[in-house]
């Protein structure tokens, strides 16, 4: 029998799914990061880009999009822009959801949501997130440059990535 989350349905995020947004990312954000970065860093992960006013802010914009499982939020993508480049921002799975191909979908959905002629989707992640490195890398994107953190610890370093669209 297929996983639940491998049937989860995918749609945009509307306004009374701001608090299950926020849910997901105090239940599985700070988990994930702090083996990482530590804890300080992946709280103030939590507290910069899951709270209720940027959430409900990226969701009046139209650039979230949730998975849903029997009424539970169980992955969570959002895009956004830097300059001209659309960017992938968020892309978060549940860990029981994991495995389930439905990272891929997330991304997919981003995608189809992009301007027609967009010509390339850039994403950006810490070094560190190994595991969002080797995804990525599956899913087409290449390494574009490395900005490193102010602290100068290689682990904070921003990844930054890119998928050319017009293949």
């Amino acid at each position: 029998m297929p996983h639940e989350s491998s049937t989860a349905q995918i749609r945009d995020a509307v306004a009374p799914d701001v608090a299950g947004i926020c849910a997901f990312g105090e239940a599985h954000v700070r988990a994930h990061y702090a083996p990482l970065i530590g804890d300080e860093a992946a709280d103030a992960q939590v507290r910069r880009w899951w709270n209720r006013e940027y959430v409900t802010s990226a969701v009046e914009a139209g650039t979230v999009v949730v998975a849903e499982a029997s009424t539970s939020i169980v992955g969570v993508a959002q895009r956004g822009r830097a300059g001209d480049e659309h960017v992938v921002y968020k892309l978060y799975v549940a860990p029981e959801a994991r495995g389930t191909g439905l990272g891929p979908r997330l991304l997919d959905a981003l995608v189809a949501r992009l301007p027609a002629g967009t010509p390339r989707l850039l994403v950006e992640h810490v070094a560190a997130n190994t595991r969002a490195a080797t995804f990525y890398e599956r899913e087409g994107f290449e390494v574009l440059r490395v900005d490193p953190h102010p602290t100068e610890d290689p682990a904070l370093a921003t990844v930054w990535r890119t998928r050319d669209l017009r293949r």
